[in-house]
């Protein structure tokens, strides 16, 4: 019986080893592709320009909150009787919630945007990598960045090729 269970044993070593042995690995720098594609590159203009914008938005009103704020510290505030002041620092407050308020809209479309944008960019690059694969006979490509070893065919020039890049 312990003889049946040491062939046993071996048997499912060499099989075990036998099918590590018959998948094929890639490795590709997939960063490396996705900054080179011009989808990537015209994404990353449209993004840089519409967050220039809503900067210089925000950046207005914000100059223009704090002039309000310096005029009110310095010239309106000891003029003022105790309850203008209590009513224009509470209006003051109000604009302050209100500007930060912009800016967080302001960010999440600028993430919603890039989302949206991104989407079928990677979408384009993930069939590239699986074309490859199937071509090459590759059952795994991994990202190179998440390999401490990086031995083995590398992917990275086969997928640009069928991107065209």
């Amino acid at each position: 019986m312990k003889k049946l269970s040491v062939l046993f044993a071996a048997v499912l070593m060499f099989a075990a080893t036998g099918v590590a042995q018959a998948q094929k690995f890639a490795m590709m720098d997939y960063d490396a592709v996705l900054s080179v594609m011009p989808e990537t590159k015209k994404m990353t203009t449209e993004l840089e320009a519409f967050s220039k914008t809503k900067g210089d938005e925000l950046g207005k009103q914000a100059e223009a909150f704090q002039k309000e704020v310096q005029q009110y510290q310095q010239v309106d505030g000891p003029k003022m009787t105790e309850a203008q002041r209590t009513a224009k620092e509470a209006d003051l407050q109000k604009k302050q919630q209100n500007l930060q308020q912009i800016q967080t809209t302001a960010q999440n479309d600028l993430a919603q945007k890039r989302d949206t944008a991104v989407k079928p960019i990677i979408e384009k690059l993930n069939k590239a990598v699986e074309k490859v694969a199937k071509a090459n006979g590759y059952d795994f490509i991994i990202d190179a960045q998440a390999l401490i070893y990086k031995g083995g065919p590398d992917a990275t020039p086969l997928v640009k090729k069928e991107l065209g890049l």
